[in-house]
């Protein structure tokens, strides 16, 4: 790579204190509060973009297309961070971020916007991963978790904000503003970067080889498993042509990607990710994390209003207070794990995570707001003991050569696990309910019709009986979680000296 060491470089990065990283870490959180807010703020403008656009019938392509989108660029992000610099990775991503933001804007029907959703995600996934990569170039151990708490606290922000803010631009200004506030936000964004963030200087080898055959088959396995993931169950049934089409077809070029990647002198997934026990186990445990996540922010506001009785206001706030605590115990979090280590602190949030999620289920029917507002507060908790320490530790094992890649893949691993825990948990809900109900049906259609008032109580405890079951389905992907951390990991994660 060149003539400095790793620690050479890391310590000239960690030594650009004052007004210049002070910007830098502006134009991150900036950055963040852009992949963040993206994530919320087009959801309550959905039927404003309906009646404008039309395609009611695929609307849900406009998350599932970025979601795509933002997965399967990760990993390749990654090893071009490491190889070219942070930099020229994030300045190209926001840009075609905003790119695909002013595009959004300009749609002129639901195939177009379903399409530009896609490109604002080619660029997400470089705002997501150099973002998380920069703050550990930035600081060193000591100080992470004061930008990662920070950085924490921009997604509770957006959590709680976007939606709000999405309904209060569809209403009053149209809902190409949610699109277009996107470009005065990247704009100072990227000046920060572009002015202020100053890289130390490495030498390369004459050629730079790029794995660009092993990105292509990433984004093409990638792309197609997750498409059946998110389309299964929903577009078409699970055991129907088009569902064992794209299975097949990704666990082809899932192999496709061994093949290259094993024969690539750099590769973009390269083997080393899941031979280090430290890596391979924080991976694996934050795709369980992914997973678990799905139970409260998919499922809990569909039970507190159905269940509960409770306004779409009211149920957004019940499940919005865990970001709360998780940005507060995240911040906190280096008081624990300075003492007991992190793979323990990491084990004491889950192991808690876990017990938290087991009690959904024993709730009163059909109970009180307060309730499972007090489960999310207490889960937050216990989420931020697990999430910043395994996050941070990780970061810590390799230099800077491999920190880009090493992000990656831990970013990888969590988005996939929402996409299956999305998949998998929708089955699940879905078939509790056609037990209940003696017959098929699906979650979106009986709360529907409980909304219209045509349904009978039956259906409510029906209702909760599939949310319970995906609560226990969470509190067992936790279980794994803790497992594979007891197992896999090692007690004392190998930090590099700095």
């Amino acid at each position: 790579m060149g003539s400095a060491t790793p620690a050479t470089r890391e310590g000239a990065t960690a030594r650009r204190g004052g007004r210049g990283r002070s910007a830098v870490v502006a134009a991150l959180m900036l950055s963040m509060a852009l992949a963040a807010l993206d994530a919320t703020i087009v959801s309550t403008a959905v039927p404003q973009i309906v009646g404008d656009l039309g395609g009611f019938s695929v609307f849900s392509w406009l998350f599932s297309g970025y979601l795509l989108a933002v997965t399967v660029t990760l990993p390749v992000y990654g090893k071009l961070s490491d190889t070219f610099g942070r930099k020229p990775v994030l300045v190209a991503g926001a840009a075609v971020f905003l790119l695909g933001s002013l595009l959004c804007a300009g749609a002129w029907d639901m195939g177009a916007l379903i399409a530009f959703r896609v490109v604002q995600g080619l660029g997400g996934g470089a705002l997501q991963g150099t973002v998380q990569t920069l703050a550990a170039d930035l600081y060193p151990l000591k100080e992470r978790p004061r930008i990662q708490a920070r950085l924490s606290t921009v997604w509770a922000v957006s959590a709680v904000a976007g939606p709000g803010l999405g309904g209060v631009l569809a209403a009053y200004a149209g809902w190409r503003w949610i699109f277009l506030v996107n470009l005065p936000i990247g704009a100072v964004a990227l000046w920060l970067v572009v002015r202020h963030l100053h890289e130390p200087a490495r030498e390369r080898a004459a050629r730079v080889r790029v794995d660009w055959a092993g990105a292509l088959a990433v984004f093409a396995c990638g792309g197609v498993l997750l498409t059946a993931l998110v389309q299964g169950g929903v577009a078409w049934p699970w055991l129907s042509a088009p569902s064992l089409a794209l299975a097949g077809t990704g666990l082809a070029l899932a192999g496709a990607v061994v093949w290259v990647e094993r024969r690539a002198a750099e590769p973009i997934i390269p083997g080393w990710v899941w031979r280090r026990r430290t890596i391979a186990a924080v991976n694996l445990a934050l795709g369980a994390l992914g997973l678990l996540m799905v139970a409260p922010s998919v499922f809990l506001p569909t039970y507190a209003q159905s269940v509960l009785g409770l306004g779409p206001a009211t149920a957004g706030l019940v499940l919005c207070v865990w970001t709360l605590t998780w940005s507060a115990s995240a911040a906190l979090s280096q008081h624990v794990y300075r003492r007991i280590g992190f793979r323990d602190t990491a084990l004491l949030g889950i192991g808690l995570g876990a017990l938290i999620l087991f009690a959904f289920p024993f709730l009163p029917y059909p109970g009180s707001w307060w309730q499972p507002m007090l489960l999310m507060l207490l889960l937050g908790g216990a989420l931020g003991l697990f999430q910043l320490p395994l996050m941070i530790g990780v970061q810590s094992t390799v230099g800077w050569s491999e920190r880009g890649t090493t992000t990656a893949s831990v970013l990888f691993c969590r988005q996939t696990g929402q996409t299956v825990g999305a998949s998998v948990f929708g089955a699940v809900a879905n078939g509790v309910l056609a037990a209940r109900l003696g017959g098929a049906g699906d979650l979106e259609s009986v709360t529907r019709a409980l909304a219209a008032g045509t349904a009978p109580e039956t259906t409510r405890r029906a209702i909760a009986a599939a949310v319970h079951a995906v609560y226990l389905g969470a509190a067992g992907a936790a279980a794994l979680a803790f497992v594979v951390l007891l197992v896999v990991a090692p007690r004392r994660f190998p930090v590099r000296p700095e």
